[in-house]
């Protein structure tokens, strides 16, 4: 089986279980919020070059947007067909953590018009890695939310086409709260992004497949060896609730989750 063969076969197993998402933070609410339409779905178009390369816009197909709470947090999450972009807010604050594939900014927009928040509402804009599966749509985010801040580890930072230049982070730091892990191996410079005790947003540094978790796809990892030592690193946290790049999320007992996938590697 060749490249493109083996791209397509990936892409088609990751679609039965995989709802993109975008997932927004905020005050407590007494109730639930229930599911919501809107915006566009991103289909990829296959193709022979890596994940870095761009897929097709989105179609017209509207998205299916759901929502959820967990320990006073709403999250919601927006279906781009095969991978997933998220926001979350804290104290009016919003940060949108990748940004799909190109032409996924009016279904980010939708979403976040949806949930009562704007591009004015938007500090931070952190890209998880390079692929253009996650970063496809910087440029287009970045255009609109002016006053945002663009970041992204330093190797994989000229790899990502931005409107303005990134800032480097790095594990340790934090972004509006929120702390930025080191990943790496998927690509050099992945990263996770953590609210401390409640949600994890693994990028692709863990897919779920199926209702499996596993590493990051070796054909489009750049050291696969690093990229299982990331897996046992996202182990030594605690949360609840984990958002993946590919997979849909796993709403709790997630950092559990995570440490047995650890222990199989």
């Amino acid at each position: 089986m060749n490249q493109f063969e083996n791209r397509r076969a990936f892409i088609a197993r990751l679609a039965k279980g995989v709802t993109a998402a975008l997932v927004v933070a905020c005050t407590p609410s007494p109730t639930t919020p229930q599911p919501t339409t809107g915006g566009t779905t991103a289909v990829p178009a296959p193709g022979t070059g890596p994940p870095s390369t761009n897929p097709a816009a989105p179609s017209s197909t509207a998205p299916v947007v759901t929502t959820a709470s967990t320990e006073g947090y709403r999250w919601s999450r927006t279906d781009l067909g095969f991978v997933s972009a998220y926001v979350l807010v804290r104290a009016g604050e919003a940060v949108i953590v990748d940004t799909g594939v190109a032409g996924s900014v009016d279904a980010i927009e939708t979403t976040l018009t949806g949930l009562g928040a704007g591009w004015g509402d938007v500090s931070s804009v952190i890209i998880t890695h390079e692929h253009g599966d996650h970063a496809g749509s910087a440029q287009a985010v970045l255009d609109r939310a002016t006053a945002a801040i663009g970041y992204a580890a330093e190797p994989d930072i000229r790899n990502i086409e931005s409107p303005r230049p990134l800032t480097a982070v790095s594990g340790g730091d934090t972004v509006a709260g929120l702390e930025i892990i080191a990943t790496p191996g998927h690509t050099p410079g992945h990263i996770a992004v953590l609210d401390p005790g409640r949600i994890l947003v693994t990028g692709d540094a863990i897919n779920n497949v199926d209702g499996t978790l596993t590493g990051p796809n070796p054909q489009f990892s750049s050291d696969m060896d690093t990229a299982l030592a990331s897996v046992g690193v996202l182990a030594g946290f605690d949360y609840e609730v984990a958002l993946f790049g590919h997979g849909v999320p796993i709403e709790s007992g997630a950092s559990l989750r995570v440490s047995d996938l650890a222990a199989s590697l």
